[in-house]
């Protein structure tokens, strides 16, 4: 999970930025990235794809933080702050982002590595339930239009729950679809139908 990363860094001290690009190699990621603004850290999470982002907060022109949320706006890329600042307001700011470790300046090499693998473990997690809770969401989306389906069959063929239920099923299978669109068919027929009559 965390060899060979594409790394996109960004700091306005220059000797921060020759830092990374000494020590992240040695780790065996790649420097795709070397910006000492918000604005070139977002032009360069553009065009070179980052697995992951390493910022300082405070910045000229656009600071770190914004930085993330615009970035954030296009792609989801998990970030760890570098920072000398630890005021709460920036630490409930990156809360809200995809802040998944946050390092104190000063910090040295030994630092980044276990810093790296938490926040990639961390963001991965984060990925699994973000996709789980959408299943979920679309599971119950279908569930809600088969059981429209259903009553619409029992309404008009005077079947009850369990026979609409097979005779869904049985329309899925004979027409080699899934449930759910079988039962978007008919809903979808029946609303049609309703506009007609009206």
């Amino acid at each position: 999970m965390t060899t060979h990363l594409r790394i996109a860094v960004a700091d306005d001290e220059a000797r921060m930025r020759e830092f990374y690009q000494a020590a992240l190699p040695v780790h065996g990621h790649t420097v795709v990235c070397a910006a000492a603004t918000g604005a070139e850290l977002i032009e360069g999470c553009r065009s070179g794809h980052p697995n992951l982002i390493i910022t300082d907060i405070k910045m000229p022109d656009v600071d770190g933080l914004d930085a993330l949320e615009q970035i954030n706006r296009h792609d989801l890329i998990p970030a760890i702050l570098v920072t000398a600042h630890d005021e709460p307001e920036l630490l409930e700011r990156a809360g809200h982002l995809h802040v998944v470790a946050y390092l104190v300046k000063p910090i040295k090499r030994q630092d980044l590595q276990p810093a790296i693998v938490i926040a990639m473990t961390r963001f991965a997690e984060f990925v699994s339930l973000r996709q789980e809770t959408s299943d979920l969401r679309q599971a119950l989306q279908d569930r809600k239009l088969i059981e429209r389906a259903k009553g619409i069959l029992m309404k008009r063929t005077k079947l009850d729950e369990p026979a609409a239920f097979k005779a869904l099923q049985k329309m899925a299978r004979d027409k080699n679809r899934k449930l759910v669109h079988i039962a978007e068919m008919i809903v979808t027929a029946e609303e049609a139908f309703g506009q007609r009559k009206s």
